[in-house]
């Protein structure tokens, strides 16, 4: 019996007797004699890898001419990671240990290694590769294996290698191979950052409960130093700014905090000032926001207030009385001497009522309506 077999020019296959392989078909038509329907065939896409490593390790073992003809085999180790290029085009990063098979003929394969006990750090030209992959026309697969961290103005980073704090990154771009490894990069404001210690519930002296909010800039001086120095700088600022509030408000009486709450701030600059001495880390101002008095207290308080404004109120209502009254004495005194000044009030006086009045009839003349209205005699 004669059997035809064709395979596509985008296509290879593996002639089987019996399920077994016994030699690699091109593209093209293949008549075999086979009576007793013993052959088969299996065939495979060019443009995919071969999946069948098992077939290849055999030809590897028994034909390596036929593997060298027709397959492409890329393998790394475990100190090295791979660079597959589909017809000079990077489409996919290997990591270490990988094993690729491809079919040769309709697809340009090429690896490149990368030996990664070299360092860590991707050289700029080939990290500009895997910048914006969504935006190439062929995807790169496997970008797990690499960090790529983008570091915006007026930012550091701290790059951590296994741990260990190597360098400062300037912004930019970098990439860094993440396998055998473990690669992180914190950024790092270097602008004026505003911190919030907020309701913080403190008991004052007078064992009075105070509700306190308090706000501060600071800045990184020497970023390195700082995380050299201090797990969390951060949270360490965070920290020290609640232990010097608390050691402000503490150590003084309600009376002492309300009437100057400047001696607040103050104090706890000091205290930031010195614990954070030699970290790396500079406070530029603090202050508190607000002290917040419990309910009973705030109605104290209010009494007490209210209590010494009506005793300000008295005391400057007798003070304007005792004027008016030492006024009108001193006028009386100059008037009793003195005919004309007397005189000049009269008509002050009928000056006024003239105002409040709509209609007057004079009858005597103007010294009997003076006369009538105010008679002062002498002694």
């Amino acid at each position: 019996m004669l059997k035809r077999f064709v395979v596509l020019k985008s296509e290879r296959a593996a002639l089987l007797k019996d399920g077994d392989f016994e030699r690699i078909l091109s593209a093209g038509r293949h008549y075999f004699f086979d009576p007793m329907n013993r052959l088969s065939v299996q065939t495979w896409k060019l443009d995919a890898p071969m999946l069948d490593i098992k077939l290849v390790d055999y030809l590897l073992e028994h034909d390596p001419q036929t593997v060298a003809e027709h397959f492409v085999c890329m393998e790394l180790n475990e100190d090295e990671a791979g660079l597959r290029y589909e017809n000079k085009i990077l489409v996919e990063v290997l990591a270490p240990g990988s094993r690729r098979v491809f079919w040769k003929g309709l697809v340009e394969q090429r690896l490149e290694k990368v030996d990664l006990q070299q360092g860590y750090e991707v050289a700029p030209q080939l990290a500009a590769h895997f910048l914006q992959p969504s935006l190439r026309a062929h995807a790169v697969s496997g970008l797990a294996g690499l960090l790529i961290v983008q570091v915006p103005a007026y930012h550091v980073g701290v790059l951590r290698v296994d741990g260990q704090v190597q360098r400062l990154m300037s912004p930019g771009v970098g990439a860094f191979w993440r396998f055998n490894r473990e690669v992180l990069v914190e950024l790092v404001d270097m602008r004026l950052q505003n911190m919030e210690v907020s309701g913080q519930e403190i008991l004052s002296s007078d064992k009075v409960g105070l509700r306190l909010n308090l706000a501060a800039t600071w800045r990184y001086t020497d970023v390195l130093l700082a995380h050299e120095k201090l797990a969390k700088p951060v949270e360490h600022l965070y920290r020290e700014l609640q232990f010097g509030l608390r050691a402000a408000v503490g150590t003084r009486s309600l009376d002492e905090l309300l009437e100057n709450k400047q001696i607040i701030d103050e104090a706890v600059s000091a205290h930031v000032a010195r614990k954070l001495d030699g970290f790396g880390i500079e406070v530029n101002s603090i202050g508190v926001k607000d002290i917040v008095l419990p309910g009973e207290m705030k109605i104290i308080l209010a009494k007490v207030v209210e209590a010494g404004k009506l005793a300000e109120a008295n005391v400057i209502r007798r003070r304007e009385e005792t004027a008016a009254t030492r006024s009108l004495l001193n006028t009386a005194k100059v008037m009793e001497g003195n005919p004309v000044a007397l005189r000049l009030k009269e008509l002050e006086t009928l000056e006024r009522v003239a105002e409040r009045v709509d209609r007057i009839s004079v009858f005597g003349g103007l010294d009997q309506v003076l006369s009538g209205l105010v008679n002062i005699k002498g002694a």
